[in-house]
């Protein structure tokens, strides 16, 4: 056996556990810095020839101030639930959106406001209903989830739960806009030219090609961990007390680090009836199919199929992005695991 020195043996060893180290060092920064951000305000009959060059660049700039700060959050180590919590809460604060500061008026006058919020890692989940004083919904739907042993809490009861809660409420003159105001009286005076007969009472002139303004957010960080969250003014001049799918669990919102998070848009009684974000999860889970075959089975087949329409945005766990939709076009916008910026509306 040839004799090297002592020093020579030191250091190759030392080299060799340096190698190993940075290699080391080198696949947990790969695993760890994958993380990414998807958002949508939207989806609906949102067509270029009606959209002022001014009101597009609003909305642009809205959507690109709110997944900026998501992205912002996961790139310092934030979690995921935090990236869609602030997200989520800079589309409600605008009036663009159908959601919090910008929800529609119900046939009565007011603004009735839902929200929802799921943890992929944990599957914990939150939701809200018909309130009315809460300035942003997804904070209330997320302390649900995490101070209470409930999942959904609806009305003055979940504003009770608010004020006990720290969260902040608003007088319901906060969420008064000149636009969506007109939007109801239009939508009555449609509804009367429309339907001189009995059924009047059940219909909803924009419950149709017109644009679902729920707003969402979808996130995953560098742990790996997806949360995803939406939030909802519901639907002009609904009636009864309507709830769509946005608070409930499973149609509008769903998280599973197993497979993704989905967050979506659209007409809700058929999002509901066909349980669209699980079922999205649930086929990547028993069927084996990716994360954008199985958003296009739902959407594209799915409740088309049933009568319905709208769109989905989706993380799954490998950081892929989808936004998937059946209308003309989805107020949307992603930043994906390489740093890419996507701001869109149209088709």
């Amino acid at each position: 056996m040839k004799n090297f020195p002592l020093f020579t043996i030191v250091v190759a060893i030392l080299c060799t556990s340096c190698d190993k180290k940075e290699k080391a060092i080198e696949i947990a920064t790969t695993t760890s810095e994958k993380f990414c951000i998807v958002i949508h305000g939207g989806a609906g009959t949102i067509l270029k020839e009606n959209m002022s060059d001014s009101l597009e660049a609003e909305y642009n700039h809205v959507l690109d101030l709110a997944v900026s700060k998501g992205y912002e959050i996961l790139k310092n180590g934030g979690t995921s639930l935090d990236a869609v919590t602030q997200t989520i809460m800079i589309l409600e604060d605008s009036p663009l959106f159908n959601a919090g500061k910008g929800a529609v008026f119900t046939n009565e006058g007011k603004n009735e406001l839902d929200a929802s919020i799921m943890d992929g890692k944990s599957k914990a989940a939150g939701s809200v209903a018909s309130v009315t004083r809460v300035k942003n919904p997804i904070t209330l739907a997320r302390a649900i989830m995490e101070v209470s042993e409930h999942v959904m809490m609806v009305g003055l009861g979940a504003e009770k739960f608010a004020e006990q809660n720290g969260i902040e409420l608003v007088d319901p003159s906060y969420f008064f806009t000149e636009k969506r105001w007109e939007g109801l009286q239009k939508a009555k005076e449609r509804e009367k030219i429309e339907l001189d007969h009995a059924a009047a009472i059940n219909y909803d002139p924009l419950i149709k090609n017109q644009k679902f303004g729920t707003v969402g957010c979808v996130a995953l960080d560098k742990k790996g961990n997806i949360a995803a969250g939406t939030s909802t003014g519901g639907m002009t001049n609904k009636r009864y007390g309507r709830v769509g799918d946005a608070p409930i669990i499973g149609a509008g919102t769903y998280a599973d680090n197993a497979t993704c998070g989905v967050s979506a848009t659209g007409w809700g009684e058929f999002f509901i009836r066909n349980v669209v974000a699980y079922d999205i999860a649930a086929q990547m889970q028993y069927k084996k199919v990716t994360l954008g075959e199985a958003a296009k089975e739902t959407i594209q087949k799915k409740v088309p199929e049933m009568g319905g329409d709208g769109g989905i945005i989706a993380i799954d766990k490998e950081g892929n992005i989808v936004m998937e939709f059946n209308t003309a076009g989805m107020y949307r916008a992603a930043i994906d695991i390489n740093g890419k910026k996507i701001i869109e509306i149209y088709k």
